[in-house]
């Protein structure tokens, strides 16, 4: 070979399909791919989602951007746990959490309902309503998506910041996207030790002065430094859990639900924007499809 090409002498072309009765049962099959693409995500829209308002006009697509089931207004939070619990689920289990040092934690949607809420009355507290940018900056505990759902429950657009990433990076963010509002934990735990979230989470919002308020989880029970008058600890919070007292917002299906930003490694961190029904049907049917839901 003198072309500077390597040829490949290894080619495997042997096939295992699955069992006809595995196949048989599979909510993706074949002739999936014969559907008009139309067709398919407009019964997807309207099959997958709980709408307050459907939607009139399936999407406008103008090279780069593309804008999905125009006219509908629905609720993330409310599609992810209240419906569930209306239509009978209630008990069952909605989370089954296993952490560090060793801590285990099962939620039923019931009880979700009630810890979104609650922490949705706590964010209320501090100011955050429909628009309000909040920066999430926490270790993988169950008041994670709890935070996360409390926030599309107000209609509040939120980016999360991995619990790893130093201040710089969580200034960076929180001040791209406008944040007033960030949501952390004194500690955090990784590999057998404590990681000081608050203390970084301090540092970054010496640099982020958007944020005037910080709603802080407790999780190690450390002494942990809170700026009186803008710190607040979330368990000393008298708020309610009752689902009536927190309405879910309606939101227009174009409205934004989070910024996810890229890593940063080439370049500044670019936040990608998730509205509100793209993203929740487009998850709905990913799960169905690709994850073989029933």
């Amino acid at each position: 070979m003198t072309d500077g090409s390597i040829e490949t002498h290894f080619v495997e072309e042997r096939r295992y399909p699955p069992p006809p009765e595995f196949a048989a049962q599979a909510n993706a099959k074949p002739d999936i791919y014969e559907r008009d693409f139309e067709e398919f995500w407009e019964t997807e829209g309207r099959a997958r989602v709980t709408w307050s308002e459907p939607f009139t006009k399936l999407y406008e697509w103008e090279l780069p951007y593309a804008k999905w089931y125009l006219g509908g207004r629905l609720n993330v939070s409310y599609n992810c746990v209240d419906r569930h619990v209306e239509e009978g689920r209630g008990d069952r289990v909605a989370y089954h959490w296993e952490g560090e040092p060793g801590d285990e934690q099962e939620i039923t949607y019931a009880e979700l309902q009630r810890e979104v809420v609650r922490f949705a009355n706590a964010l209320k507290e501090l100011g955050v309503e429909k628009g309000t940018a909040v920066a999430i900056y926490m270790g993988m505990i169950p008041e994670l998506p709890i935070a996360m759902l409390a926030c599309t429950r107000l209609g509040a657009p939120h980016t999360v910041v991995f619990g790893g990433f130093s201040a710089d990076s969580l200034s960076d963010r929180a001040n791209d996207m406008g944040c007033e509002v960030l949501v952390t934990q004194d500690e955090a735990w990784r590999r057998g030790s404590t990681v000081p979230l608050k203390r970084t989470a301090d540092e970054a919002m010496a640099a982020a002065p958007g944020i005037k308020r910080a709603l802080v989880v407790r999780r190690t029970g450390n002494e942990v430094p809170m700026h009186e008058g803008r710190d607040v600890w979330f368990h000393e919070l008298d708020v309610s859990d009752d689902p009536a007292s927190c309405p879910p917002e309606p939101m227009d299906a174009e409205d934004l639900v989070f910024l996810m930003y890229t890593s940063g490694t080439t370049a500044k961190p670019k936040g990608i924007a998730h509205t509100t029904a793209g993203y929740l049907v487009g998850v709905a049917a990913t799960h169905r499809y690709i994850f073989d839901l029933k």
